[in-house]
């Protein structure tokens, strides 16, 4: 089956406001930039975002936040975005933070089929606040839910018309488990290949989980702290 479309405003076609999406990558690592550009154009409100960051002020989820279209981030790291503190304390954000292996697993167990599970991450704190917790083997634990979206976006290196997808090191953090907890999953790629070229077992995302597939241009891929040594 064929699942290249043209753009990613094709890609995003069904996308309403109040939706929940899940947005991958780590940082600004492997996040759908296209996709996300493509939501600002579509001016969709309301929305809950599943993502390990909220972007920075002028990129990645940040954009988002400056025209007003999240309603809810379900994070784990959000230190780099001034917008995201200004909207948390003035009470116009909802947000959810989560452990950041927790919300890995929760999206994992959302593509799994898993509805919950038990960590022991949050116990006696307010993380736990609310939620059943219980003793294994002496150790206390907080029973976690499954996170699944409306749309999971993510951002690949190398993807065939099958959407069989292949990411390239820190980009494999929280794309390929959300690829799977989608309703519909879209995915950009740097490279659309034919599917002679990728080796089987190199893919790390079955097309069986992908939808929608297009290829992207003129990424970015911004970092956010360049860190560097003075030379001698």
């Amino acid at each position: 089956m064929n699942k290249i479309v043209k753009s990613a405003d094709e890609a995003l076609d069904g996308l309403r406001d109040g939706m929940t999406l899940m947005v991958g990558g780590f940082g600004l690592c492997g996040i759908p930039e296209k996709s996300i550009a493509a939501l600002v154009r579509k001016g969709v409100k309301g929305l809950t975002c599943i993502s390990n960051n909220a972007g920075v002020d002028d990129f990645g989820l940040g954009l988002l936040l400056q025209t007003r279209q999240i309603k809810k981030m379900i994070s784990s790291y959000v230190g780099e975005n001034a917008e995201f503190e200004r909207q948390l304390l003035s009470g116009e954000l909802q947000v959810d933070l989560v452990p950041q292996g927790t919300l890995a697993e929760r999206c994992r167990a959302g593509g799994a089929g898993i509805p919950a599970f038990f960590t022991p991450a949050g116990y006696g704190t307010e993380v736990a606040e609310g939620k059943e917790t219980r003793e294994f083997n002496g150790k206390m634990y907080v029973l976690e839910e499954w996170l699944r979206a409306d749309f999971a976006l993510v951002k690949a290196w190398k993807g065939d018309r099958f959407g069989n997808l292949v990411y390239k090191r820190t980009a494999r953090n929280f794309n390929p488990m959300m690829a799977m907890a989608g309703k519909i999953t879209v995915a950009e790629v740097e490279q659309l290949v034919d599917p002679s070229e990728l080796d089987p077992d190199e893919i790390h995302t079955p097309g069986i989980f992908v939808n929608r597939i297009f290829q992207g241009t003129d990424y970015e891929k911004r970092i956010e702290q360049r860190t560097t040594r003075k030379r001698n």
